[in-house]
């Protein structure tokens, strides 16, 4: 099999003949049409699009770099936690750019006028929830994104970079990791905090990184809230007593934290000149997929695709985690888990497309493509 660094060259010889269609560039200086928009990616393993391959060789856990992810789309492992596309790819698509490159990539800078992607799995909002050397905190994505504007601004000069980044949209996914240390087998860390407190300095810290984002230039942000992570394959193996229940603490710290991030969202509303966004309910909409799958169009929404134990749910999957031995589904189309904790590529595709087009059921105030056409 090719390494995974020569075919991100490929990749990126395929990205720039689209590049080249749609910029003028002229020395130091890129002229973008007027009406291209393009998306920046903030966030955890739901959206990282390899950027850990970049990261410690010696970690595994917090990568997806070996069969069989990326089994059903790439048909090699591209670093992303399914078997295919995440959600960032499919909103990329419907906004009509390329793929997010990671912004570690070595070819990342030729494609800033499309966004970069920070996200990195096991981030939080808290670098403490994670080891730095192993994955970038949310203000690790931040400072990135900063260098991100510095280059452009010199490339475009402030007054096209200014407008540049207020036409971008910056799509955030964080949070389930902080509170899965919070209360999961890395609980000591913060046992100084109560749960309400925990919340506050996580919603805190996440409201910094907006207000960074946003003195840099950015105006429009597009959220998931953190999902029910009580009810993942990982989770309802370890939960003890009723068979197939979920951690319910992990459900209703998720459900006080989106209620608060809520209000926050509307205090920045009136704070923050030109802010608007979208927030996505990752929450119930996952929850509804896993209590009737077959209304989605899959089989199994409890049992992940890939991996051992009770619900396949011992993180597993690959072989690469501690744990050789592994199962793996027939057809992965019939499931909405693909391993532990994360969705396959229908069912990212389908959340993608509840955020672009959904209604105020699970957007609010507006959906994604909305947003893209402010």
């Amino acid at each position: 099999m090719a390494s995974l660094r020569m075919i991100y060259a490929y990749l990126s010889v395929f990205l720039m003949s689209i590049a080249n269609q749609i910029t003028n560039c002229s020395g130091n200086r890129c002229l973008l049409h007027e009406k291209e928009a393009s998306l920046f990616v903030f966030g955890d393993s739901l959206f990282d699009a390899g950027i850990n391959n970049y990261l410690s060789p010696s970690f595994p856990a917090n990568k997806a770099n070996y069969p069989p992810y990326g089994q059903t789309f790439f048909n090699y492992p591209s670093g992303r936690f399914s078997d295919g596309r995440i959600i960032p790819d499919f909103i990329a698509e419907y906004a009509k750019l390329p793929l997010i490159l990671p912004y570690l990539h070595p070819d990342s800078e030729h494609y800033y006028v499309y966004g970069i992607n920070f996200a990195s799995a096991g981030a939080g909002a808290l670098v403490e929830t994670s080891p730095p050397e192993y994955v970038l905190d949310l203000n690790t994505q931040v400072s990135y994104y900063k260098n991100v504007s510095n280059v452009l601004r010199k490339k475009l000069g402030n007054a096209e970079a200014k407008a540049f980044f207020s036409k971008a949209v910056h799509l955030v996914s964080i949070g389930a990791n902080d509170y899965g240390a919070r209360f999961g087998s890395n609980s000591s860390v913060f046992l100084r905090y109560s749960q309400q407190q925990f919340i506050d300095i996580v919603i805190g810290n996440l409201t910094t990184a907006i207000k960074e984002i946003h003195t840099i230039g950015g105006r429009k942000f597009g959220f998931v809230n953190v999902g029910p992570a009580g009810c993942s394959p990982g989770a309802k193996m370890i939960v003890n007593g009723t068979k197939g229940a979920c951690d319910e603490k992990l459900l209703e710290v998720a459900r006080i934290h989106n209620d608060e991030f809520s209000r926050m969202l509307l205090k920045l509303e009136k704070q923050l000149d030109g802010f608007k966004y979208s927030v996505f309910d990752f929450y119930d909409s996952a929850l509804q997929v896993m209590k009737y799958p077959s209304k989605y169009g899959f089989k199994e929404g409890s049992v992940a695709c890939c991996g051992g134990g009770p619900y396949r749910g011992d993180n597993s999957c690959g072989g690469k985690r501690g744990i050789k031995k592994y199962k793996l589904c027939k057809n992965v189309s019939e499931y909405l888990f693909f391993d532990s904790a994360h969705p396959t590529d229908k069912a990212n595709q389908l959340l993608s497309q509840l955020m672009w087009s959904g209604n105020l059921t699970v957007n609010k105030p507006y959906n994604l493509r909305q947003l893209f056409r402010f």
